[in-house]
C-alpha cells in the first residue's frame, strides 16, 4: 500500500460493515498507530504491550478514515 493507491476495506468478522456496497478509496497517507484486537487479545486494553502498525489514511466518499494496513486490499 502506497500514497495514490486505490483500496477498498476487506470484509473483516466483527467490524461494522459500510451501509450498501463497499465503497473503494484513495490511500492520502500513512501512519504508525497502535491497534487492540480484542478477537485475539480479549476486550482489556494494555496499551502497552502492543506496538504501532501501519494504517492507511483512505479518502472514502468525502471523509478521512484509518484503517489498519491488514484491513486493507489494494486495487491499483
Amino acid at each position: 500500500m502506497k500514497v495514490g493507491d486505490t483500496v477498498r476495506r476487506l470484509v473483516i468478522p466483527g467490524a461494522t460493515p459500510f451501509a450498501g456496497e463497499e465503497p473503494t478509496g484513495i490511500v492520502v497517507g500513512i501512519i504508525q498507530k497502535k491497534c487492540w484486537r480484542t478477537n485475539m487479545l480479549g476486550v482489556g486494553a494494555n496499551w502497552d504491550t502492543i506496538d504501532p502498525e501501519p494504517h492507511g489514511v483512505i479518502m472514502f466518499e468525502g471523509r478521512l478514515i484509518t484503517i489498519p494496513e491488514t484491513d486493507i486490499e489494494v486495487i491499483s
